[in-house]
């Protein structure tokens, strides 16, 4: 995607990371999260947004026009270079960055909600595999036109996409783990969400709480206990 850099994620998370998540564990104070799904539709710029990511979710990123996005938008061509003066890429990188902040955003909710640490995990699993497996834009780009995508999955550029989305969810585990028990499980829980959605498996659907409830307690919860009895014994 022009111009688009994944890394973005990483500004993304809550401003406390684990270690000063206070005394006990106590989880940061995250205030009110909003799920940005529902932000104002209203204004030109979240318009013109949404009209580029339906039309990138029909016709990908190569084949959209500017003329395609202010139609879809229903704005005069002017009105859409009055908002994004760097045109069809300025338009872009805002689509990859709202809908990081909409996706980090809905996750934020449902793993605030939850009340143990296997909850936590399970919510924020399906809540990630039902986000980017029904993602109309992602699953076009991916299908024809990997070349935008497959980059940033690659190599070092797999490694800050990890670390970014790890960084993100990591806080969420400091009501139950210390720092570094946090970060792995974040690590973990992300790595089985990419895994899933590279090459999904029968009887593990992601999307189904219960299957995903069958993965964690089965393999990560054991795995968390294992670091912990690590931990006890240093």
């Amino acid at each position: 995607m022009p111009g688009a850099e994944l890394h973005l994620l990483a500004g993304s998370g809550p401003a406390e990371s684990p270690a000063e998540a206070g005394p006990s564990g106590a989880a940061p104070d995250l205030g009110v999260v909003k799920d940005l799904a529902t932000d104002d539709r209203s204004s030109p710029r979240v318009r013109v947004v949404d009209a580029a990511l339906r039309c990138m979710g029909r016709h990908g990123t190569h084949k959209t026009t500017v003329d395609d996005i202010a139609r879809e938008a229903g704005v005069s061509r002017a009105t859409l270079y009055r908002t994004f003066p760097g045109g069809k890429d300025a338009v872009i990188d805002a689509v990859v960055e709202t809908e990081v902040a909409r996706f980090f955003s809905g996750l934020a909710v449902v793993m605030g909600e939850a009340h143990d640490l296997e909850d936590v995990l399970v919510a924020g699993i399906v809540a990630a595999a039902n986000r980017l497996s029904s993602h109309e834009a992602l699953a076009y780009l991916l299908a024809h036109e990997p070349d935008v995508i497959l980059p940033h999955l690659a190599f070092a550029e797999m490694d800050r996409v990890l670390l970014a989305a790890s960084a993100f969810t990591a806080p969420f585990f400091g009501r139950w783990l210390d720092p570094d028990q946090s970060a792995r499980a974040a690590e973990w829980a992300v790595r089985i969400v990419v895994s899933y959605l590279a090459t999904p498996k029968a009887g593990a659907d992601l999307t189904c709480e219960a299957d995903a409830r069958h993965l964690v307690s089965t393999f990560v919860i054991p795995g968390i206990e294992a670091l912990r009895t690590a931990g006890d014994l240093r």
